[in-house]
């Protein structure tokens, strides 16, 4: 048998010591294995992205939708609930929510994770998750974890709080304040409008003469041509288009006349600055993205962003962060076993 020196000896029993302690409790109480967790999350997210890339910006979307709306309590997922007046519906139901997506993922995150785990933990830990991926890992940050699940979801109270893309601009910045967010998180929030779609319902007073803010003229003509395409192929008036127009085709940015100086535009649905770059150009979709260039300070940090990537990335991490962990608000909390009904319904579900 081979005889260890006494530093060898040392390193082995070091070795043992540590392969034989127990997973580390996450400090929320509940002594789950947050490395497990987080891991189970990560991989999950990862296969839906690779099935489905939209599905990311979905789950990045989700976390401010939940956490704006009584806090981050996962009230967002809720079908139905005995504890709300839902003679509009939950959350899901109202119009400020239109197209909001993600939910399978977070209902098999869920099955995977069981009872331990809260639906609002899941959804603020994908989100940074999907974050970090549409980024290329560009954008990380640090999640703590211990939530509870909110049992009350009212379409109503989601309408009354989350900002609306018709907004001008000193309501946008109102709304953020309320919620303890300043004019500058505004704006770097707002750059998450490099990912995902939107529906024509969401932005069609863009193209309305009547109602339109000033837009790129081309941009318009080449926005309201692919509208009219694109209600033809999705077979609905309220079609969907994406957000960015690094995102569309080549022949669409040729026809908009947009610069994409400074814009990787083979980084289709990629988290990064390319926002600022269509907003200083005037071709972003929501009138509530084109108020931000209105304001001095505000304009003044969209050419900050459009000009340093790694600023927007660092302080997009922070805000996300920040917002995760906007406190939920209410008297009554559980952990849920589906997260898609409180858990007095669970059985009737």
């Amino acid at each position: 048998m081979m005889k260890l020196n006494a530093v060898a000896a040392g390193a082995l029993v070091v070795a043992l010591l540590i392969s034989v302690q127990p997973a580390a409790a996450d400090g929320d109480g509940r002594g789950y294995d947050k490395k497990g967790v987080e891991y189970t999350v990560r991989k999950e997210v990862e296969k839906a992205i690779k099935c489905d890339s939209g599905v990311g910006a979905a789950l990045v979307r989700l976390v401010f939708h939940d956490c704006w709306v009584n806090g981050c309590d996962g009230s967002v997922l809720l079908d139905k609930t005995p504890y709300s007046i839902n003679n509009g519906g939950t959350e899901k139901a109202a119009v400020n929510n239109i197209g909001l997506a993600g939910f399978d993922v977070i209902d098999v995150i869920k099955a995977k994770l069981g009872a331990a785990v809260s639906c609002a933990d899941i959804v603020v830990l994908a989100g940074r998750d999907a974050a970090a991926i549409l980024s290329r890992g560009r954008i990380t940050y640090a999640v703590e974890t211990g939530r509870k699940d909110g049992v009350v979801s009212s379409a109503a109270a989601a309408d009354a709080t989350l900002p609306t893309s018709t907004m001008e601009f000193q309501q946008l910045k109102d709304n953020f304040a309320r919620k303890g967010f300043t004019q500058g998180e505004l704006v770097i929030l707002s750059g998450a409008h490099s990912i995902g779609v939107s529906h024509l319902s969401s932005f069609h007073d863009r193209l309305d003469s009547s109602t339109a803010t000033p837009i790129d003229g081309r941009y318009a003509a080449a926005l309201a041509k692919d509208v009219d395409a694109q209600k033809a192929a999705q077979m609905t008036p309220d079609p969907t288009e994406k957000n960015n127009i690094r995102d569309m085709t080549s022949k669409f940015r040729k026809a908009s006349g947009y610069d994409a100086t400074g814009v990787d535009t083979a980084a289709v649905g990629a988290l990064d600055n390319s926002y600022y770059h269509a907003n200083l150009q005037n071709m972003v979709l929501f009138k509530s993205d084109w108020v931000l260039r209105t304001d001095d300070d505000a304009a003044t940090d969209l050419v900050e962003y459009r000009d340093n990537a790694t600023k927007w990335d660092n302080d997009f991490a922070d805000a996300m962060a920040k917002l995760s962990k906007l406190p939920a608000e209410g008297s009554h909390f559980e952990i849920r076993k589906n997260c898609r009904t409180t858990n007095q319904n669970y059985y009737y579900y």
